[in-house]
């Protein structure tokens, strides 16, 4: 057949009829990833927040103060709040009830009409819609002007017309929810997972109650697993509980609240003794973790004060070289709020907010607070100030550190350290690297490799730990210096000292492989602080991850098999069973990677048709950097805490 031919054949054949048209919420469901994110894990949590989002648009217009959240035994999902409670009236347009519109038509709701809501967060619109569109039932019930109306929906679609079902005194608006177990991966809620997001919440919006239940588990005592969350302070609240684990340079929190052009911003700073920077932003309560022209205007505004500060009062007369921005925010924590009307977002991940305007209006708060402040407060000013220059002298260290290495790189050449099997794969997307603990286990992997693609960096012992150190020691650690090199990557520009440059990065599989035992996941663990504190935009990508090797061998005869954490032994081991005992089976368990040969590394963690790698990920970012400086940091007791609240849910397979 011709081309011409084949082309007047495939014309005949795809006509009007061929072009599909999804009605209602089909769409939705058809196609899920592009309005939740993804199916798996994470999809499945952002169904309850984005029911949690319109009671807090309720609560930010002033209207609600109390949000209830149930996670019920079979992982259905209740959110109720006491707001003012959907409207229940004929929607003139649509003809039917405004809750059946809301519930059921994507881009409905009160978030787009400027009198209902000043300022909102959410999907802007698709949110609860969406959660309809991907339950396999869903009850909505309001209670206003004096009822309580119901409607039930099957994935999205109503089941009746709205209806008055009795009287009510109060007002709000009750979903209860059951995601689609077709589509969704998996349907069993993280506690944990929602307990992060609720506790944000709360922070950022003070004066407002949000309950969590689980009703899967029951405490010792006979009650229901549950938190309650709610902030006076707000964001002062919220750079205490960031901080609990680090040394405090200031008493309390500089707290800064001002309105601008309709634009409310609330910050709360804190400066400690650590080297960390770490500024966390919101736009309509939802995290902006690309920054954007609010987290711009801040910095802003602090540099150009501070500096002022500082060279007034004679301070920096003594330092040989200049200060930067970097170093005004070294050893900070600080949170960044605006409420925005408008917002608009652009960036990879559309987190980034582009609103021209809202710079300058941060900019010039955080300029009228922090003067007052640092005038009100010589004592915390004269401290601040002596940080800044700390930190400035450690940057210029670490940059002549940094320039080192650098220089050390070019002239040998490759600049690839010596302990590195490289791989022959030059496509950074086909190349991975696994940075393997101890030389005995770097050298099997070495032999298990498959040489094309696959390259093996050994690590000698425990990595420093970079939560507590300067950053000039940091460049002068071997085996951090080694991870730089191999990698490709350099940190540092002329804009932003800290920036992470990965132009030039080697491989975009990045998996860390060390013992299944307590001393391997320490290791995992200081080097996963590493890369969040100096590597983050790897993580961000999607390029880190951890192998799984396995705890044990089990043997029988002629038959082996690979067991990866002690609940998959015990059912191995009873399968095999005959009168009760592990008779007859040999059981190897691996103390370390050394102990296994070359082969069974390769099957059983490194072949990519039969390992499991688990892709780091950062779900919050704010709770990643609680638990690392918790887990990193100086302070024993809150580790402690930590360890024994967390006890009975260790995995050694972790």
């Amino acid at each position: 057949m011709t081309a011409e031919e084949k082309r007047e054949f495939d014309n005949s054949q795809y006509t009007a009829s061929n072009i599909q048209v999804l009605e209602g919420l089909e769409a939705v469901r058809k196609r899920p990833a592009m309005y939740i994110g993804d199916v798996s894990v994470r999809g499945l949590h952002h169904l309850v927040y984005e029911v949690v989002d319109n009671s807090i648009d309720e609560a930010m217009g002033g209207y609600c103060d109390r949000i209830e959240i149930i996670i019920h035994k079979d992982n259905s999902v209740s959110v109720l709040d006491n707001g003012r409670g959907i409207p229940t009236g004929l929607h003139e347009k649509e003809n039917r009830s405004a809750l059946e519109v809301v519930m059921t038509v994507l881009h409905a709701g009160g978030k787009f009409d400027k009198g209902s809501y000043k300022v909102s967060g959410g999907l802007h619109g698709v949110g609860v819609s969406c959660v309809n569109a991907l339950s396999t039932h869903l009850t909505a019930k309001v209670y206003r002007e004096g009822k309580e109306f119901i409607q039930e929906y099957s994935c999205g679609k109503p089941l009746y017309e709205v209806k008055a079902i009795g009287e009510s005194k109060n007002n709000g608006t009750l979903i209860t929810f059951k995601p689609d177990d077709s589509i969704f991966i998996t349907t069993d809620y993280d506690y944990d997972t929602l307990a992060s997001r609720m506790r944000e919440l709360a922070y950022l919006n003070r004066g407002i109650t949000i309950t969590l239940q689980d009703e899967r588990e029951t405490m010792d005592d006979g009650s229901l697993k549950g938190d309650v969350f709610f902030s006076e302070n707000g964001l002062a609240d919220f750079i205490a509980y960031l901080d609990e684990n680090r040394e405090k340079l200031i008493p309390e929190p500089i707290a800064i609240e001002g309105e601008r052009s309709d634009v409310p911003v609330e910050i709360a700073m804190q400066y400690n003794t650590s080297f960390a920077e770490n500024l966390h932003s919101y736009v309509n309560n939802i995290s902006t973790h690309e920054g954007g022209t609010h987290l711009a205007g801040f910095r802003r505004g602090l540099t150009r004060t501070l500096k002022s500060y500082a060279e007034k009062s004679g301070m920096l007369s003594k330092l040989k070289f200049d200060i930067n921005g970097d170093d005004f925010r070294e050893g900070m924590t600080a949170i960044i709020s605006v409420k925005v009307p408008e917002p608009q977002f652009e960036g990879q991940t559309k987190t980034k907010l582009g609103n021209n305007e809202v710079m300058g209006i941060v900019d010039q708060i955080v300029s009228e607070h922090l003067a007052y402040y640092l005038e009100e407060h010589p004592k915390e000013a004269k401290t601040i100030v002596n940080k800044v220059i700390l930190a400035a002298t450690a940057r210029h260290a670490a940059r002549k550190a940094r320039e080192l290495v650098q220089r050390k790189s070019v002239l040998t050449g490759s600049g690839l350290p010596g302990k590195l099997s490289d791989c022959s794969e030059r496509d950074p997307a086909q190349a991975e690297i696994y940075l393997v603990e101890g030389d005995s286990a770097g050298g099997t992997a070495k032999q298990g490799r498959d040489r094309r693609f696959q390259a093996i960096l050994p690590l000698r012992g425990k990595i420093l730990n970079v939560e507590k150190a300067m950053p000039h020691k940091i460049f002068d650690s071997d085996e951090i210096k080694n991870m730089f090199t191999a990698l490709g990557v350099t940190i540092g520009t002329d804009e932003d000292s800290k920036a992470l440059n990965i132009e030039k990065l080697r491989y975009h599989k990045i998996i860390i492989m060390t013992d299944a035992d307590i001393d391997g996941s320490h290791i995992a663990t200081l080097i996963l602080t590493f890369f969040f504190r100096y590597m983050h935009d790897l993580i961000e990508r999607g390029y880190v991850y951890i192998a799984t090797p396995p705890l044990y061998l089990l043997r029988k005869g002629k038959t082996e098999l690979y067991a990866w954490s002690e609940d998959e032994r015990a059912r191995i081991t009873q399968e095999w069973s005959v009168d009760g005992t592990e008779r007859g089976m040999h059981i190897q368990r691996y103390k370390g990677l050394g102990e296994m040969n070359a082969e069974q590394l390769w099957t059983t963690t490194m072949d990519p048709a039969t390992r499991t790698l688990r892709q780091v990920t950062i779900e919050n970012s704010l709770e990643a950097d609680h638990v690392f400086s918790m887990l990193m940091g100086d302070e024993v007791a809150p580790r402690r805490e930590f360890i024994e609240a967390n006890a009975k849910y260790a995995k050694i397979d972790i």
